[in-house]
């Protein structure tokens, strides 16, 4: 940061100021003094001009109104932002609160206790409460509208200061022996602070003033210190919380009298004077730290002692009261930010985040990217890119160096061990060094490579692109500069405190470690040149070390990059704080801390005070108040600076003066204006040329100056409202040279105005000059001007001019050159060229006017212009969304791409359809076509347009998609496409995923992969049955199953009689399929016995119901059955349903049969098996185990009839010769009992 006195006020009467106070919101300034003095001023700035805006705007006093009501001398003020309202206090107890009524203060409440004197008074963070002490120990709390909360009297202590916590429980009271006591919002004392910073301190001291911060803006990283307490013997400590036990320490070496924070808690501010010995009067001085305990700058301010100081609401200006006068300081502060590819980078802190808003800002487009870094250190830009330094976490000391794009996309991050203190970069380098080292990275980003630099980029990955370096390192330059980080934690007496690069050097700079203002140093530099082979390049880094002794000096040698070996020495006289070198690497600008600008020539030869010829001079110019500076980019002679709110521009050290022409009738031979003047005679009229040295009045920080032209951003601006930059807060600034040339073209002429761009020649000016002379059709000198710019499009233009005869057809095509089109187009119709209108309206794409042309003109307009024209007013109004007046144009133009993409845009499908019905058959739009009825699920219209253009395939593949699987397998079988089988497994694949196995199912039975179909049909009732699903409902599953085998079946019997088609006979055809089924199938299971587990739950269930139903015999024999089925329905169920059965059928040895059965089972858990013991031995010790008739079965088996087909009806075995069987499953029900039913059984199909 960069702090300047700007302002002074007087007091009236001389009256001694003893404190000031500035309104943060309002920008109301209180200042009291003695004899009752209370002020209120106000500073307003009002311009028109945008130039102008914030420090650079002229100040005056809106305001100044006294306060009358205090009789003593008045020692506080304070206000409330949040409620208008300032509260004064005076010598003798009485406080006062004002209000604002109609742009005036007046009285509102008057307090006077009459005990005791009031030391201090504050406001809490949301202006609600106030807490009050006196001297004599007594605190009073206080709310807004004038009512007492509380009061407290703090026996034998006094009272010197207070401070609310930001969350308002927490109250901070300073008693005049310097303890600070710790009590919350109800007056309860909590503990005394530990004050670390008065450790081993001896004598009288007093608090000289405790601030806390509230955070409503923000704070610059998380847990970031904010309670400030500075004591009247120069010792401070800066805490966290109020219980803080490792605060931040500093000695300022000053008599403090006053401290604040200011907006955004980033910079505290101390004021205070210092004796020194050898001088009668103190010094007064303000200085600036961070959170942080770092010394920012030192301000000395003039009169004899500073009483109070106040920061502006947007830190920009400091108000000092001191003596009678008030002091303002503006305020020049170190943003974190950077200009890339027309785009600002900037940071700020919001109070509801812990991280940095980062915000890129494209000026051209107005559009804006926000991003979130945590613990920010820097920003650094080069050319498009910008490097962001953060901390990667707060636990570990690894930094990161973030490599964005101008709209903040993360290209490429590197992890480093050492702190980014320092950070610059090039077109190819980033630099970043800590205190101790330094660490270099040459990064790359995507494009496309030359053969050179692939050869470049492969010698850079086996050098290796990151190197470090230690300060004090002297590399010989062979095996030095690994990226080794154990070289970062060597310590150093010369730590590094500032670096800059160019393409061709990079400098830094190093200081002793115990930097003192009082102290001076002498200085070292060290320099580094780098050779590449990709781009020739030099690229030298100078290390400049500063060390404690009695004068300043300083050594800069030069290394060799990549090698780095020590090259040369140059002397330099200047303690540096920022540098910068010009475009060519030959000077460098050094602002040092005091804000005095110098200049350093590297390539220069002089001889010394000992008579060797050295390399290397420190310039002559010297500039004070200087806070920043750019050199052109294109010219290293200029360069631009800010001086306070003043931009000079310097032209080879020499500062750039205004032209004014001044036209004289009569020479007059004695007027003379001391080498100011200059005379040109010109038809003997006389012109004068007056050179006035005026600065550029902004405040703004430059971010580019290239081409004649400096562009600066008024940064403080832009962060009053950070959300919504705005673009008057970018300016652009022509340089004087570039406004006088175009003064004088005006004013004088070509030939006189040749000989000043001759006199001070630049790129910008030369074309200037050349367009200049295009206007007047001074061809000559036009060309001469194109030929300097080095424009070979330019030199090619006047060349057509000159084989023109006719001048008004050179006047029109200048016109056409300088974008003056509506002029050219009249010049060319009023030479009969409507011809030449309608091409430069074709190059400018104004498809309206060419149509008129066109329509207008006599003759046959040709037909490809006009659809061109109508093309082109189609993409105008397709470009704007507006697609239903694109169509007519585009039908017009027969662009049925365009036309397509209209049609699908206004969801006109019936218009589409008709197109693609239009096209002719491969047309490469039809593929297109069909893609957009895929989007919208039309299948037909889309299939119709891929078979028209000869890609049955991807119909197949649209069918597919759209679920039409009959239709793709049609497609298939038409187109002969063998891939339709892995289309459908996948599609399945992905039903299964889903947890969709009956969609997969139905998807396979509508392609008639009846096979696969019913195997995972199968699959399904078999996790039914397992679930002990309602049997029912797994019995249709299975039965389901099995009539996807019997089609599975009949497919192959279709399959092998379309094969054996008219030889000898159906059951060969049949003997085939079975055959083929054999070959093709591989789960004999599904084939074999795709009835069984239907079978098994149809008997289940039939045998239940029979038992209800009290056809207890019928149910039992059913239940017999069951004893074939064990692998599909648990044993348990199936000998427990026949014990059950044949007990009630008072078959007891089929009961007990079971029950051995059930007791045997090694499913079932030790206390069910004794469950069943339990429950046979209560039957069988009642009834003997033994049938009391044969089963009808087991004696048919007795007599050797096999085995016999069971009823599916009733259960019962067939013995009859004559029954019925179903055509479907092949299941038989006796001939009685079908006459009953109108399906079958088991399969449900129709009774025939």
């Amino acid at each position: 940061m960069f702090v300047y006195l700007s302002k002074k006020i007087t007091i009236p009467g001389n009256v001694r100021l003893r404190c000031i106070s500035w309104n943060k919101d309002q920008g109301f300034i209180a200042c009291g003094g003695e004899d009752g003095l209370l002020k209120v001023l106000k500073l307003e700035t009002k311009t028109d001009e945008a130039k102008l805006k914030g420090l650079a705007a002229p100040s005056n006093l809106s305001m100044n109104q006294t306060l009358e009501g205090h009789c003593g001398s008045v020692q506080v003020v304070t206000w409330n932002e949040q409620y208008q309202k300032l509260t004064t206090s005076d010598q003798n107890g009485l406080i006062i609160v004002w209000m604002l009524y109609k742009g005036a203060w007046y009285e509102e409440m008057i307090n006077n206790r009459n005990k005791s004197v009031v030391r201090s008074m504050s406001w809490n963070a949301d202006g609600q409460k106030i807490c009050i002490v006196y001297e004599d120990g007594a605190v009073i709390v206080g709310s807004v509208d004038g009512n007492r909360i509380w009061g407290k009297d703090l026996k034998g202590t006094q009272l010197c200061h207070v401070a609310w916590s930001p969350d308002s429980r927490t109250l901070l009271f300073g008693m005049a022996n310097g303890e600070i006591h710790i009590y919350d919002n109800q007056g309860n004392f909590m503990m005394k602070m530990k004050m670390n910073c008065l450790v081993n301190i001896t004598g009288a001291f007093s608090i000289a003033g405790i601030h806390w911060y509230p955070g409503t803006e923000g704070y610059v990283e998380p847990d970031c210190p904010c309670l400030a307490i500075c004591f009247d013997n120069g010792r401070c400590q800066i805490m966290r919380h109020e219980n803080d036990q490792n605060p931040v320490l500093i000695d300022t070496a000053l008599n403090i009298v006053s401290i604040q924070w200011n907006h955004c808690g980033n910079v505290l501010a101390i004021a205070g004077f210092q004796k020194v010995a050898s001088q009668e009067k103190d010094i007064n001085m303000v200085q600036f730290y961070t959170p942080f305990g770092e010394h920012l700058r030192t301000l000395k301010v003039p009169g004899k002692q500073v009483s109070a100081l106040s920061w502006e609401g947007g830190g920009l200006k400091i108000g000092l009261a001191v003596d009678s006068f008030i002091y303002f300081a503006n305020i020049r502060p170190d943003y974190k930010w950077g200009y890339c590819s027309n785009t600002v980078v900037y940071a700020y802190t919001r109070p509801n985040r812990p991280e940095y808003c980062v915000v890129f800002w494209d000026t051209k487009n107005n559009e804006k990217y926000l991003k979130y870094v945590k613990s920010l250190i820097s920003i650094t830009t080069c050319g498009d890119f910008c490097i962001l330094a953060t901390k990667s976490d707060e636990n570990q000391p690894q930094y990161v160096l973030v490599l964005c794009n101008s709209i903040g996309t993360p290209l490429d991050p590197k992890y480093i061990d050492i702190a980014p203190l320092f950070v610059t970069m090039t077109k190819t380098q980033v630099i970043a060094a800590s205190k101790e080292a330094f660490y270099t990275w040459q990064y790359r980003v995507a494009k496309k490579l030359t053969a050179m630099e692939i050869n470049q980029v492969a010698r850079t990955r086996k050098e290796g692109r990151e190197r470090i370096y230690h300060v004090d390192d002297t590399p010989s330059g062979t095996t030095d500069g690994v990226l080794d980080y154990s070289k970062a934690i060597q310590g150093t007496r010369d730590p590094i405190c500032a670096i800059t690069a160019s393409d061709k050097t990079l400098i830094i700079v190093s200081t002793t470690n115990a930097i003192c203002v009082h102290h001076s140093e002498e200085s070292w530099y060290y320099e580094i040149q780098q050779g590449s082979r990709l781009k020739i390049i030099n690229i030298i880094i100078l290390i400049a070390v500063t060390r404690k002794q009695g004068r300043e000096s300083g050594t800069i040698q030069r290394y060799s990059l990549p090698s780095v070996g020590l090259m040369h020495k140059y002397t330099l006289n200047c303690r540096p704080y920022q540098l910068s070198l010009n475009c060519n690497s030959s000077r460098l600008a050094i602002i040092d801390l005091l804000g005095m600008l110098v200049f350093f020539d590297l390539d220069t030869r002089v001889t010394d005070s000992t008579g060797h010829q050295v390399i290397g001079e420190q310039l002559k110019l010297e500039r004070k108040d200087v806070w920043d500076m750019k050199w052109a980019k294109d010219n290293p002679d200029l360069f631009a600076m800010m001086e306070k709110t003043r931009m000079y521009v310097f032209r080879n050290l020499d500062p750039e003066v205004d032209v004014h022409i001044c036209k004289l009738t009569i020479w007059e031979e004695n007027l003379c204006v001391q080498n100011t003047t200059r005379f040109i005679l010109m038809n003997h009229v006389n012109y004068m040329l007056m050179y006035f040295k005026e600065p550029i009045q902004t405040s703004g920080y430059i971010c580019n100056f290239e081409e004649l032209e400096i562009k600066s951003v008024l940064l403080d601006e832009i962060l009053k409202n950070p959300e919504h930059p705005n673009k008057d807060c970018i300016i652009n600034f022509e340089i004087r040279s570039l406004r006088d040339t175009r003064a004088l073209i005006e004013e004088v002429g070509i030939e006189e105005s040749s000989q000043f761009v001759e006199d001070n020649p630049h790129p910008r000016l030369w074309r200037l000059l050349a367009e200049a002379a295009l206007q007047r059709l001074d061809l000559q000198t036009a060309e001469q001007a194109f030929v300097r710019y080095k424009d070979y499009q330019g030199i090619k233009f006047v060349k057509r001019l000159g084989n023109l005869q006719s001048e008004s057809m050179k006047q029109a095509e200048v016109a056409a050159y300088f974008g003056r089109f509506e002029e050219a187009e009249r010049m060319y119709l009023d030479l009969d060229r409507r011809d030449l209108a309608i091409n430069l309206r074709i190059k400018l794409g104004d498809g309206f006017r060419v149509l008129q042309l066109l329509k207008t003109g006599s003759g046959h307009a040709d037909d490809s212009l006009l659809e061109q024209a109508h093309n082109s007013v189609g993409d105008y109004f397709a470009d704007r969304q507006k697609w239903i007046n694109a169509v007519p144009y585009y039908v017009q133009g027969r662009n049925h791409e365009r036309l397509a993409e209209c049609y699908y845009m206004l969801e006109d499908y019936q218009g589409l359809e008709e197109l693609a019905g239009s096209l002719p058959e491969n047309n490469k739009l039809l593929p297109d076509i069909a893609h957009k009825f895929v989007t919208v699920g039309m299948c037909e219209q889309a299939v119709a347009a891929f078979l028209k253009s000869n890609r049955p395939k991807d119909a197949v593949d649209t069918c597919v998609h759209l679920n039409q699987w009959s239709k793709a397998v049609e497609l298939a079988k038409q187109h002969n496409v063998k891939e339709i089988g892995s289309l459908l497994s996948r599609y399945a694949s992905h039903l299964l995923e889903k947890n969709k196995p009956l969609d997969a199912v139905e998807l396979y039975r509508k392609a008639n992969y009846f096979f696969d179909a019913a195997k995972l049909m199968f699959k399904v009732a078999d996790e039914e049955a397992k679930k002990k699903t309602k049997p029912l409902r797994v019995k249709k599953l299975y039965v389901m199953s099995a009539l996807l085998v019997e089609q599975y079946h009949e497919q192959m019997k279709n399959a092998q009689r379309g094969k054996v088609k008219g030889k000898t006979s159906e059951a060969t055809s049949a003997l085939a399929g079975l055959l083929e089924e054999d070959v093709l199938s591989s789960d004999s299971r599904l084939i074999d016995n795709s009835w069984r587990g239907a079978e098994a739950f149809h008997f289940f269930i039939l045998a239940q119901r029979q038992l209800y139903e009290g056809y207890v015999d019928t149910a039992m024999k059913t239940a017999l059955h069951l004893r074939d089925y064990e692998d599909i329905i648990p044993a348990v169920e199936i000998y427990s349903l026949l014990a059950l059965c044949a007990c009630a059928n008072r078959a007891f040895g089929t009961c007990s049969k079971a029950f051995v059965k059930l007791e045997v089972l090694e499913t079932l858990s030790p206390e069910q098996k004794q469950q069943y013991e339990d429950l046979a031995l209560q039957i069988f010790t009642k009834h003997y185990p033994k049938d009391s008739k044969k089963s009808e079965l087991d004696g048919l088996l007795e007599e050797g009839e096999g085995k016999l087909p069971t009823c599916v009806a009733t259960g019962r075995p067939i013995t009859e010769y004559q029954f019925w069987m179903c055509s479907v499953c092949k299941h038989c029900v006796q001939a009685q009992e079908i006459s009953n039913y109108n399906f079958c059984p088991l399969c449900h199909s129709s009774v025939q």
